[in-house]
């Protein structure tokens, strides 16, 4: 999807990140991987780190806030089981590489970020990288966007406190919400499905994300 011409030097780091550090940790979803195989991750990362975005680990992008570690993405994006005609929510745009991840993987994506500037700021990167189906709206990421529901797919990239039930009524009926659930320093990882109105929700495996804050979540 993205028209930009890319360093083979990073298609390679791209490449080797895809093969080591999600297909040989038992990601299997083979459009997630290639999506991860297409996305410049290091446009999404300060230039200062940019020589690292294809490690192993999380890198900070500002504002208290991280870009996930690779493996832990593509074992969300797993989770969540994306289709390409799906209207996929993302909580917590970041740094927007999950955001376009998404938007590889389905046919359209709402994006929320608290501050205005930085979800501006997101969706101009975004479409520069030549994603048109996005949407980043600027506001309260813990009670959703409930005039753009019902959403197929719905992600949260930060730990929610409880059971986020002001989006679980925004998923349809048969999909899936992955979302963090802890307190501040632990969470678990929860996959909720809609089965006839009500949560079916297994755990994957415990994370530790930065907090959703907002009127369903924590108190800044």
């Amino acid at each position: 999807m993205s028209p930009f011409t890319d360093d083979p030097v990073y298609i390679v780091r791209r490449d080797r990140m895809v093969e080591k550090q999600l297909r040989e940790r038992g990601i299997k979803d083979e459009r997630v991987l290639a999506a991860m195989a297409r996305v410049p991750r290091h446009e999404f990362v300060a230039k200062a780190y940019r020589e690292q975005a294809y490690d192993d680990n999380p890198l900070p992008i500002g504002h208290s806030q991280t870009i996930s570690q690779p493996y832990m993405v593509g074992l969300m994006l797993e989770l969540l089981h994306p289709q390409p005609h799906d209207a996929a929510l993302e909580i917590g745009t970041g740094s927007a590489y999950q955001t376009a991840l998404l938007a590889e993987l389905t046919g359209r994506v709402d994006s929320i970020k608290r501050q205005p500037a930085l979800a501006a700021t997101a969706e101009q990167l975004l479409r520069q990288l030549g994603y048109g189906n996005v949407t980043v709206h600027a506001g309260d990421g813990s009670v959703g966007l409930p005039e753009r529901a019902p959403f197929d797919a719905i992600v949260v990239s930060a730990a929610a406190p409880q059971f986020p039930d002001r989006l679980f009524a925004q998923l349809r009926e048969g999909r899936r919400l992955v979302v963090p659930v802890g307190d501040p320093e632990s969470q678990q990882l929860l996959v909720v499905t809609k089965d006839q109105g009500r949560p079916v929700i297994s755990e994957s495996v415990p994370c530790r994300f930065v907090p959703l804050i907002g009127e369903q979540g924590y108190r800044e």
